[in-house]
């Protein structure tokens, strides 16, 4: 009997290295835990984050504390902290002109801020529900997702409105495909993906989605022409070819998605979930993906920034009973 036991495990072993399916859940993925930024005195929400390369600064969009805070990556902690905003929501720091962008929620304006003196200089009303947002530095726009459906073009030299783009639904997650002009944008309100071209300023395709809906997050691999789009209902990384909206891959995720980011350069795409865990996958080719585990970060931890440069992603992670904010940071390929 000991022996047909020591048989019995052997074969298991042996099935778990040859079989996909157990050999996946036996890989680990790249990301290592380096070092934790403690917020203090940052309660509620954290929205979304944005950094400064050449000061090394990262600001973080405390939606629930009405402030941005400015902290700083080498000294680890908080230089500033931005007060008396409407709940921030985005985020985007503008280096030609050292300045600092925030769409806040609750007023629906578009604020704009000295980086050095974190003075306000400028802001752009929108109405409602000011959120994402994003900046081209080739054609030095800002693009501000906003309201019950549109998109707000402002000239990032002037702070001053360009242009509305009008859909219905509101914006989530964008991103600017820049060879294409093309804006590719979650409208989870209608389940669909809106594409705007943006040489016309006007939508070109409308992309329903019935595998999965709340899209929310939203990446892009532009190199290879492909979305990855992060749905809550139920929790799946869509990946969809950016010119057709075909879906090329499914992948199961973990609960509560708020953003997705490729790593072009490790072929790698990380999943940030509210649920407590960063998803892994590898993009093995254009039309193949896999699996490559999930990493434990803190529950409600469901933005993140990924800085190619520093090979750093950075997990946002609000104050939970026992435990205050704090940035945990992650070393990646």
């Amino acid at each position: 009997m000991p022996n047909i036991s020591k048989i019995t495990l052997l074969s298991v072993i042996l099935f778990c290295f040859i079989s996909p399916g157990c050999k996946a859940q036996l890989q680990t993925n790249s990301l290592q835990l380096i070092e934790t930024t403690p917020l203090q005195n940052v309660s509620g929400r954290i929205d979304h984050l944005n950094f400064d390369s050449k000061n090394n600064l990262v600001f973080v969009a405390a939606l629930g504390n009405n402030t941005i805070e400015v902290v700083d990556l080498k000294s680890k902690k908080i230089i500033h902290s931005i007060k008396n905003l409407h709940e921030p929501q985005g985020v985007v720091f503008i280096a030609e002109n050292n300045s600092i962008a925030v769409a806040n929620g609750d007023n629906g304006a578009c604020d704009f801020f000295n980086a050095t003196s974190f003075q306000k200089i400028s802001s752009v009303p929108l109405g409602d529900d000011a959120d994402n947002i994003r900046y081209d530095l080739a054609t030095k726009k800002i693009y501000v997702g906003y309201g019950t459906g549109g998109i707000a073009i402002i000239d990032a030299t002037s702070f001053k409105l360009i242009t509305q783009i009008k859909f219905s639904g509101h914006p989530e997650s964008f991103q600017i495909d820049k060879t294409a002009k093309k804006l590719y944008v979650n409208v989870p309100d209608e389940k669909q993906i809106d594409v705007i071209d943006l040489s016309q300023n006007k939508i070109l395709a409308q992309w329903k989605l019935s595998e999965a809906s709340a899209n929310f997050p939203m990446a892009l691999d532009e190199a290879n022409h492909r979305l990855f789009i992060g749905c809550r209902h139920p929790s799946k990384l869509l990946v969809l070819n950016s010119g057709t909206g075909n879906i090329i891959s499914s992948l199961d995720i973990d609960g509560d998605t708020d953003d997705i980011f490729y790593n072009a350069s490790a072929k790698e795409i990380y999943v940030s979930c509210g649920s407590g865990f960063v998803d892994v996958f590898n993009q093995i080719d254009a039309n193949h993906y896999s699996s490559n585990g999930k990493t434990k970060t803190n529950s409600g931890a469901r933005t993140s920034l990924l800085i190619p440069e520093l090979h750093q992603l950075i997990i946002a992670a609000p104050a939970r009973a026992g435990s205050s904010a704090q940035l945990m940071i992650f070393k990646t390929k």
